[in-house]
């Protein structure tokens, strides 16, 4: 696979790509409304229903909690019965492992490419159009000559990737294709791809790399130079039963692409693997859906945050979920070590000024608020002796509306494993945020508009 490696050593030109826009804009409600007329209706109404919940959300008192408190703190067996109890989806048995950076990350797929004997399934946010990227498609391309490979991509996450440059310069003489998904149906080895649509804009923002159906990751990391060598990342390799879980929601995603597209509720009918016997080694797979009125992600994460006793640490590039501040607050306030990272460099200005409106509430409860040195893309969530990973933002669009897809358990291991190789690895390169240099009217502008993303 020397292509792909020899493309995670440039950056692309400038990208190209603008015209793609107004043709993804017209196939979210057109097409969309064509090819999946049920799912179109049902996103239509909830959309209108989860806004204005989220608005309201916003303009609570800080100190306003509703709900239960679990009776126990997360990583405890009781936690883990309250949990299913709720109706969270039930632990699975499985074995995780950390994939830290583009480095790590994509040597180790580059290795599983090379091994796949019968399927390979890819599904992301973004397929740029940069010379990494390209990089990979022509791989998969190859792939495709002796094995199944399918791809899905969101339209729009792709279509607006596509018209923003990386950060550093091209290879000389390299050109970016305007549309990926041409290059990836491009004869002679064209492979099977399929756009996720963007009925009323809510898009998928899953990540999700399987193969052979035996080994699959999840997280934050899109296929483009920026995951490669720009910012700061992080994937889990799966392995076990809890992978035939993801692989089955691949199929059905990869079918619903086409008429008459997805139908509220019709993957609960799907078998499941057999629970974990031990819950506390167990994985439960989560999901924001709208659709499905699934938000297991957040519910799971208030109530992590809400009974932790010891710590919780939080990682995110974007923060805007008023609710998730609030506990947050809470969790300082009653004693708990609460430390929160936020980029020091973000791919979005806006983001990063609401992220400092949260930071200086949660700082005056008694909580640390660090900002890492670079762009950190990172998402993951510590309570206690538990944690949760994936592809979800702790922003109200992976919270309430956007589909996610992310990874909670309290394998003593894993755990172990996120808190010494991820967090306390970036609290030593990151630097506490200065409440009294974030301009308090700016941030707070930011975050009442960044309060619907």
């Amino acid at each position: 696979m020397a292509g792909l490696q020899e493309a995670g050593e440039a950056a692309s030109h400038p990208v190209q790509g603008y015209g793609q826009l107004a043709t993804t804009v017209g196939r979210a409600y057109v097409s969309s409304a064509l090819r999946s007329p049920v799912n179109y209706a049902v996103t239509g109404v909830a959309m209108a229903l989860r806004r204005p919940t989220e608005l309201l959300a916003g303009n609570l008192p800080p100190d306003a909690v509703f709900g239960e408190t679990p009776p126990a703190a997360p990583g405890t067996l009781e936690f883990e019965a309250w949990l299913t109890g709720k109706g969270i989806p039930e632990p699975v048995d499985g074995q995780l492992e950390l994939k830290v950076g583009g480095e790590e990350f994509f040597s180790s797929v580059e290795q599983e490419m090379a091994r796949a004997q019968s399927s390979i399934d890819v599904q992301v946010f973004i397929f740029d159009n940069d010379d990494f990227a390209v990089g990979f498609a022509e791989e998969l391309k190859r792939r495709s000559t002796d094995l199944k490979v399918r791809v899905l991509f969101d339209d729009l996450g792709t279509a607006l990737s596509s018209t923003v440059p990386p950060e550093t310069p091209a290879p000389e003489g390299f050109k970016s294709p305007s549309n990926i998904a041409k290059l990836l149906k491009k004869e002679p080895y064209p492979v099977p791809m399929r756009r996720t649509l963007n009925p009323w804009l809510v898009a998928d923002h899953s990540k999700l790399f399987v193969f052979d159906q035996r080994v699959a990751y999840v997280g934050g990391m899109n296929i483009g130079r920026e995951y490669r060598t720009e910012w700061h990342d992080m994937m889990v390799r799966m392995t076990g039963p809890v992978t035939g879980v993801v692989s089955r929601d691949f199929d059905r995603r990869w079918q619903s692409c086409r008429f008459p597209g997805r139908i509220p509720g019709a993957d609960r009918l799907d078998p499941m693997p057999p629970t974990s016997k031990n819950p506390l080694h167990g994985i439960r797979v989560l999901r924001t859906d709208v659709v499905d009125a699934r938000f297991e992600i957040l519910s799971t994460a208030i109530a992590a945050i809400r009974s932790a006793q010891k710590r919780v640490w939080m990682e995110t590039p974007y923060f805007s979920s008023d609710t998730i501040e609030r506990e947050l607050i809470a969790a300082a306030k009653r004693g708990v070590d609460v430390q929160v990272i936020f980029p020091g460099t973000s791919d979005s200005q806006l983001m990063k000024m609401a992220n400092a409106a949260a930071a200086a509430d949660i700082i005056e409860a008694g909580g640390h608020v660090m900002t890492y040195r670079g762009m950190t893309h990172l998402k993951a969530l510590v309570c206690d002796d538990w944690a949760m990973v994936g592809s979800a933002n702790y922003d109200t669009l992976s919270m309430a509306i956007n589909r996610e897809l992310n990874l909670a358990t309290a394998q003593p291991d894993f755990v172990e494993a996120l808190a010494r190789r991820v967090f306390r690895v970036d609290f030593r390169n990151s630097d506490p945020l200065d409440p009294t240099q974030v301009d308090e009217v700016l941030s707070r502008i930011a975050e009442t508009v960044a309060d619907q993303l």
